[in-house]
């Protein structure tokens, strides 16, 4: 308790003399007021840790104070003394955000653990705002958590480039966070006071996009009913980020080529040159040389786009950012949907660092955030939450093609690594037969208890066994339809 800042609020001058030298003994530092408008003042003219107060005082009472004292600083704790016979005003107290109450008579030591557990939530919050401000600084950069080695890097390479206007290629799967790379590279350029535009190549056809990119003039093609301009003219002193620059048509990468070249281009239906001031950032999650080799994409582009390389990895390769990105995740939604939610359960830490996130920092932000939506105020998050369902067979259920988790093949809490890649209907009929070969042996091969865990008539649990070769269970099926 050393060090906390005390404000007590009292108008027993025995009591509040007690009180300060209990508090002064244990190295708290105690300020005294006798009256609740004194005790205002002295919350007006400084902030405190801990403020103390009797519910019962002359001038305004106890419960202005508290409330006076959350008002100025929200992470202030109170602590309200009141008459046995009061209590009801103490539960009052307590809805409007006391740490706790202790009624008279007490004893000295019951007052000082009291105030012993408050100076520890606050030196325990601290440590977690310096961790916190600590990991800002070294792994955070506008919005992008990495305290991977890798990740790192790329952090490190967005600091150095951003300050340049060279030509930025972002590459990395789908849900790696590239338009967040794309933010920071402009945001910390010189170009910030400028626009960021953004333009999904992936989402467009090759006529609309050419016109989306370069503008067009009235009448250029059929529905041109007015002249517009074009996101390069949009972007011009700023950044234009191009997402899925691997998606677009020969004919769009030559007008593409020749802007970054000469620096000017033509609207759609027009021969007058423009002049552009852009500053270039692409994205994509193909690999543009192979592209080129198979004769796809332009080689001379992409040398264009390629002046700086940004390769972001996927989340399986980032195993020490799982926590921090599903932590950091967990804060934010949980004040966004006003949720108070004690971080994550141990079995909740395992199965997020087992899983290995397809859909990357993406399906991990989707998961956590249905964990919040699921969650109850004042408790951790569990499986289930993340999972979003209650069958799930970490949970003791049975496996679900809907659940992440259960396609990975996690059973037992060991990852099956499979390498085969086939169709979707081919991997269905897998999960299938796997599922009801383990259902058949669970219940010793019995048809009737194995038809109703599935949901089958017993002809249609005969005619899938008959359908993917399992000879025992078609047998014994078989022979009870015979």
């Amino acid at each position: 308790m050393k060090g906390l800042t005390v404000l007590l609020v009292d108008d027993e001058p025995l009591m509040r003399l007690s009180m300060m030298d209990a508090l002064e003994a244990v190295g708290c530092e105690v300020q005294a007021a006798s009256t609740g408008t004194e005790g205002l003042e002295a919350i007006r003219e400084k902030t405190y840790d801990v403020v103390i107060t009797d519910l019962r005082l002359p001038g305004v009472d106890g419960l202005t104070v508290l409330q006076t004292a959350k008002g100025k600083e929200p992470q202030a704790e109170v602590l309200v003394i009141t008459a046995h016979g009061s209590v009801e005003t103490a539960v009052e107290a307590m809805k409007l955000g006391a740490f706790d109450y202790v009624t008279k008579p007490f004893q000295m030591d019951e007052l000082l653990l009291i105030v012993e557990r408050v100076g520890g939530m606050i030196a325990l919050r601290r440590e977690n705002q310096d961790l916190k401000h600590q990991l800002e600084d070294k792994f955070c950069f506008n919005g992008i958590l990495g305290a991977n080695s890798q990740m790192r890097g790329v952090l490190d390479k967005i600091k150095l480039v951003a300050e340049t206007d060279s030509t930025v290629l972002i590459v990395g799967e789908s849900g790696t966070g590239k338009e967040l790379v794309a933010n920071a590279l402009h945001q910390n350029s010189p170009r910030k006071g400028y626009p960021l535009i953004k333009v999904s190549c992936a989402a467009l056809p090759e006529t609309l996009l050419e016109a989306e990119l370069f503008g067009h003039e009235k009448g250029a093609f059929t529905g041109a009913l007015r002249q517009r301009r074009g996101r390069f003219e949009m972007a011009n002193r700023g950044t234009l980020f191009l997402d899925e620059i691997g998606e677009i048509s020969p004919v769009v990468q030559v007008k593409l080529l020749r802007a970054l070249q000469e620096r000017t281009f033509e609207r759609v239906g027009s021969n007058e040159p423009i002049e552009t001031d852009v500053r270039l950032v692409c994205a994509t999650q193909k690999d543009l040389r192979k592209e080129v080799a198979q004769g796809r994409f332009r080689e001379d582009l992409f040398y264009r786009l390629n002046v700086v390389p940004i390769i972001v990895p996927p989340l399986r390769q980032r195993q020490e950012d799982i926590l921090v990105i599903a932590e950091h995740v967990l804060e934010t939604c949980s004040a966004k949907l006003n949720k108070q939610l004690r971080g994550f359960s141990q079995p909740a830490h395992e199965l997020l660092l087992r899983y290995s996130y397809p859909g990357n920092v993406r399906e991990l932000e989707n998961m956590v955030e249905r964990a919040v939506a699921l969650g109850r105020d004042g408790t951790t998050v569990q499986p289930a939450d993340l999972c979003g369902l209650q069958s799930c067979p970490y949970l003791g259920g049975v496996p679900q093609e809907s659940c992440g988790f259960c396609s990975e093949g996690l059973t037992g809490g060991k990852k099956k690594k499979d390498t085969t890649l086939t169709s979707l209907a081919a991997a269905r009929e897998g999960f299938e037969k796997n599922y009801i070969v383990s259902v058949l042996e669970r219940v010793d091969g019995s048809r009737t208890t194995a038809s109703k865990i599935l949901g089958l008539s017993r002809k249609a649990l005969w005619e899938k066994c008959k359908r993917y070769g399992i000879p025992s269970a078609h047998r014994e099926v078989e022979e009870t339809e015979s």
